[in-house]
């Protein structure tokens, strides 16, 4: 289990470091920063100083160790907007964007889990052909059309929710419910998919067999073996709710990460949108790894480790 946990830590650290090369590859592919950052106007002495002040005139490979041991000590420069550093206004907005992400998998949870469980055990009948109707109605809607209709709905016509700012837990809801029912959608679709294939086990049927009851059936036998592939699923899908949650802060103008990200990139603040992407990274992996670590204390077997034998599988 530990060669398995480091082997994943390993992968881990190499996802990041590929990152954070691939923004500095980018930002020079992109042209010369200084260019990049500094008008036209500028006068060519103040350009020299600041190429000076950012590093740009030393040697590519000296640049890119100093940028590397910059973005270990979370340092990736001052923001044009505010002259603070970049990764202060990316802190300052994160506790936002994990707000509305957490929000939005408790919401695709308590709606996809039940509704794919349901399509499972009416495996098809009318109720399962109906909840994966409403599970691909719920994916296949694009994030933005469904935030402008939501907005339609319940801010212009009804007037009974807010449609932009962050000023109340009432401004959370309608970047949820967007955010929440795509991933509630194929949350439900997979659920359905994970418990046909352990309903399937001959385990299940010597349960049936016994004449344990259908809930504890599924309650004690079922859900619990259906869980691991459901929890690689939910770190999977913790990519697309940042991802998602771009397209969401930006309409809802929820002060997020995502909308920071939106906003540093129309006004070409090269330092936050590096700081965003780095971390934005982290956390990704950072899930990823964890959702590993459950997943091998669920099924010590994957880590090579067999816990009733206790010895090497």
């Amino acid at each position: 289990m530990l060669r398995f946990l480091s082997l994943r830590l390993l992968r881990a650290l190499l996802t990041v470091l590929a990152c954070v090369t691939a923004v500095f590859v980018a930002l020079r592919l992109a042209g010369d920063p200084a260019d990049i950052m500094l008008s036209i106007e500028t006068p060519p002495d103040v350009r020299a100083h600041y190429r000076e002040l950012w590093g740009l005139d030393r040697p590519l490979a000296e640049q890119y160790l100093l940028y590397l041991a910059s973005a270990v000590r979370g340092d990736f420069g001052l923001s044009f907007a505010d002259d603070r550093p970049a990764f202060a206004a990316v802190t300052e907005a994160l506790p936002n964007t994990v707000l509305l992400g957490s929000s939005a998998l408790l919401l695709a949870l308590a709606i996809g889990l039940p509704l794919g469980v349901l399509a499972a055990l009416r495996h098809n009948r009318a109720a399962d052909r109906l909840a994966m109707a409403v599970a691909v109605l719920g994916y296949a809607i694009p994030v933005f059309f469904l935030g402008i209709l939501l907005i339609l709905l319940f801010a212009l016509k009804l007037r009974i929710l807010p449609s932009a700012g962050s000023d109340s837990l009432r401004h959370l809801i309608l970047p949820t419910v967007t955010l929440g029912l795509p991933l509630a959608g194929r949350l439900a679709r997979f659920a359905r998919t994970a418990t046909l294939e352990v309903l399937g086990k001959p385990y299940i049927r010597a349960a049936r067999g016994r004449g344990v009851m259908p809930l504890a059936v599924i309650v004690r036998h079922a859900l619990p073996n259906a869980a691991v592939p459901l929890l690689m699923f939910i770190g999977i899908e913790i990519g697309h709710i940042l991802a998602g949650s771009a397209v969401v802060e930006t309409i809802f103008a929820w002060p997020g990460v995502g909308r920071l990200l939106v906003d540093s990139v129309s006004t070409r603040d090269l330092a936050v949108v590096q700081a965003v992407i780095v971390t934005v990274t982290i956390i990704m992996v950072g899930a990823n790894l964890l959702v590993d670590i459950v997943h091998i204390l669920i099924d010590p077997r994957l880590g090579g480790f067999s816990r009733a034998a206790g010895r090497p599988a």
